[in-house]
């Protein structure tokens, strides 16, 4: 029989605490469910312990559409950081500024996700201590179900991300200078889940073995040498599946590998993310918003304290054309 150990109360800070989480860009070509890059597109998160009852105010992407109660993401992955903490709250009030476009491929669910947990852990006294970053990392991944973009998203830079039977892990690389990151954002949504239903449950041994090996280069390129970004952006195992259900995307990233430009597939789509500038005078075509977003080295940033005025402006943070 196991000895009997009184539970640890949950104590819980005063005041609110806030958390800034960059967008993500995940799989960069051959690295599907692996490969991740932090962006400086930031969504700005505020959370604090209240007396009881739970809200929720959102200002820029997604404003009328996520909800504010219960059901809200953040919330959602702060219940679930509570309960590996010790304990609930007796309410939350929550305040979400969103610059990341939702369900376009740049990991809004994971800022989502992470800044939630981040929260959590730091509205309680001991919060660290009962919850590292490698405990973190494990809990953002099995909400999403992926590692690929919290990873970066909580870690910063460009990350390899794995799951062993503990859960999952992660290491962030730094990002060689030359790579420059644009982004080319779609009006339309795509779905996580509808792009994963498009895979094929096998795929034949010689695209494996392509993938595998430009996966590796990739890590070259990103880290040491952005001239071999072109081949090593190569892809075999999931973009091509998809394309008949983004068709615009498929088309934008085949003219800009042509143009000889490293683009791919931003996520599971319809962003489309080039790792290089575009030549002089190319033309995406209506209905791309084309963001220059820099590589985001340090991660989700937790802070002290109520959001301040430019935290609370929807257009202030990191997007850059």
């Amino acid at each position: 029989m196991q000895p009997y150990h009184e539970p640890v109360p949950t104590n819980f800070t005063s005041g609110p605490v806030r958390v800034r989480v960059p967008a993500t860009s995940a799989n960069l070509g051959p690295g599907f469910d692996a490969l991740g890059l932090a962006l400086a597109l930031h969504d700005d998160v505020a959370a604090e312990v209240t007396a009881q009852g739970v809200t929720v105010a959102v200002a820029g992407q997604g404003t009328g559409e996520l909800p504010t109660d219960d059901r809200h993401l953040v919330v959602r992955a702060m219940r679930a950081a509570f309960d590996v903490l010790g304990g609930q709250p007796p309410g939350l009030s929550v305040e979400c500024v969103n610059r990341i476009p939702q369900a376009r491929g740049l990991g809004s669910s994971s800022a989502a996700i992470v800044a939630g947990v981040l929260l959590a852990r730091a509205l309680v006294t001991d919060g660290e201590a009962r919850l590292d970053d490698s405990a973190a990392l494990r809990l953002a991944a099995q909400i999403e179900g992926h590692p690929d973009n919290v990873a970066p998203c909580l870690l910063g830079g460009f990350t390899l991300a794995w799951t062993e039977p503990s859960g999952a892990r992660a290491v962030s690389l730094p990002v060689a200078d030359g790579v420059r990151p644009m982004v080319f954002v779609p009006a339309e949504r795509g779905l996580t889940a509808a792009a994963r239903a498009a895979l094929p449950a096998t795929v034949p041994h010689v695209d494996a073995a392509l993938n595998a090996g430009r996966a590796a280069l990739l890590v070259h390129a990103l880290t040491a040498d952005p001239a071999l970004l072109l081949p090593a952006t190569v892809d075999r195992l999931h973009q091509d599946y998809r394309a008949p259900g983004m068709p615009g995307t498929a088309t934008l990233v085949k003219a800009l590998r042509e143009a000889g430009v490293a683009a791919v597939v931003s996520g599971a789509g319809p962003t489309v993310l080039a790792l290089s500038d575009p030549p002089e005078g190319f033309e995406a075509g209506t209905g791309w918003q084309v963001w220059r977003l820099d590589p985001d080295g340090r991660g989700a940033q937790v802070a002290r304290g109520r959001l301040g005025h430019a935290e609370r402006d929807p257009v202030a943070a990191g997007r850059k054309s």
